[in-house]
């Protein structure tokens, strides 16, 4: 068999590049959107949804994803090579509008055959969430950084180009259809396996005015997204508008007692926690949360150094792709348990210092201790430390590990300054 294009008949390579990216394509759309209707119903609080629903949402999308960047590398390595070749002439290119269309059409497979899967691949690795590319290179990518908002963008972006290239494939295969069906001609089978030639016609249609025809396509679905609002941020939860109505997007702190001494203001600070889900970790962090914090460097007489109270605003947290399934019944039910709440004393173990005392969450109260680190100099205070629990111990999550791990990393990270007098 011929490996190279000629004028009137297409190699070998061109042809294996052709039906490898059908083949990837037509396999990663349907994935994509079923996995899509199922992450949906899994999001909507309506629905019932169990943790095999989330199972296989993220088997699909990770199929999906895996295929995706599959499909982006074949259609550059098709895009090199047909840049190298001769381009077999249309056998219609004496029919203006007809080749025209069919030039315009193949300009808009060509470039969406990129932009999808790219655009796809950029939401993926703005993104913290599960169902990960199945490949060794990691899941990030270079100068994309962790933004949801950035994700939120690239992934309507995805849905556009992805219906770009399914309006495109439509027109490409019932093009193909029309040639074999009703012309007659030569068109589809250049394209099978074999050596069919067929002389193009003599005239042939030109790129550029195609090539700014496909341009204006993508112009008009980017625009039209736009102006129907898909571009307008928003964080999507399964918790009702009364429940997170309350939540501000900044830590909000207050003593114990402005005039009680030793008592502590935290003037920034970050609350943070880490899971595992499908085998990948996925960060997350409390927008609104306070901290009431007593301490003195000199242990009273029952051995404490002070106390620390926080409250945590559940619906303020926001985890990657999973945000939403995370508020639901089966994880932390924040329509019903709105708040979780820390109490502990503050003791000397070592050389080191740990809060000792509950967290409650979702109705459930769990000794724990908290080892952290502090730095105080004059009035203010830098403090660091990590909490690992098992979810299971809250009722959070099933009882065995599934697709998310059953540990939970806690971190803290503040700073703060002395109110009361230390002494």
């Amino acid at each position: 068999m011929q490996i190279a294009n000629t004028q009137p008949r297409y190699g070998a390579v061109t042809k294996t590049f052709h039906w490898l990216t059908a083949l990837l394509i037509l396999s990663a759309i349907p994935l994509g959107f079923v996995a899509n209707d199922i992450a949906h119903a899994i999001k909507n609080p309506d629905i019932a949804t169990s943790d095999a629903d989330i199972t296989r949402a993220a088997l699909l999308f990770s199929l999906h994803k895996t295929i995706g960047v599959a499909s982006f590398f074949v259609a550059l390595g098709r895009i090199a090579w047909a840049m190298s070749q001769p381009k077999p002439g249309l056998l219609n290119g004496d029919k203006k509008l007809e080749s025209y269309a069919a030039e315009t059409v193949h300009w808009l497979l060509y470039g969406s055959l990129l932009l999808a899967p790219l655009s796809g691949w950029v939401h993926h690795a703005a993104t913290t969430g599960f169902a990960p590319i199945w490949w060794p290179f990691g899941q990030s990518l270079p100068f994309i950084p962790k933004n949801e908002a950035l994700a939120e963008t690239l992934a309507q972006a995805h849905l556009l180009f992805t219906w770009t290239l399914v309006g495109a494939l439509v027109a490409h295969i019932g093009g193909a259809l029309k040639h074999h069906i009703i012309d007659r001609d030569a068109t589809l089978r250049r394209m099978l396996p074999g050596s069919t030639e067929a002389q193009p016609a003599a005239r042939q249609p030109g790129h550029r005015s195609a090539a700014i025809s496909a341009l204006a396509v993508w112009a008009i679905m980017l625009g039209g997204g736009t102006a129907v609002g898909m571009f307008s941020h928003h964080s999507p939860t399964a918790v009702a508008p009364e429940a997170t109505a309350a939540v501000q997007p900044a830590v909000q702190n207050a003593p114990l007692a402005p005039t009680q001494p030793n008592s502590w203001q935290v003037i920034d600070g970050a609350l943070n926690i880490v899971i595992r889900q499908m085998g990948s970790e996925v960060a997350g962090s409390f927008a609104d949360w306070q901290a009431s914090i007593l301490y003195d460097d000199t242990a009273d007489t029952d051995g404490t150094y002070g106390s620390v109270e926080v409250n945590v605003t559940i619906a303020s947290l926001t985890l990657g792709t999973v945000t939403a399934q995370a508020m639901g019944s089966d994880f932390f039910a924040a329509e019903s348990f709105p708040q979780a709440r820390f109490e502990a004393d503050i003791v000397q173990e070592g050389t080191g210092l740990v809060a000792r005392g509950t967290l409650t969450i979702k109705g459930n109260s769990v000794p724990v201790d908290l080892p952290f680190e502090l730095m105080i100099e004059e009035n203010t205070a830098q403090a660091q430390g990590e909490l690992r629990v098992d979810r299971r111990d809250f009722g959070i999550g099933a009882a065995d590990e599934g697709n998310v791990g059953s540990e939970v990393v806690i971190t803290f990270d503040l700073s703060a300054t002395r109110l009361g007098d230390s002494g």
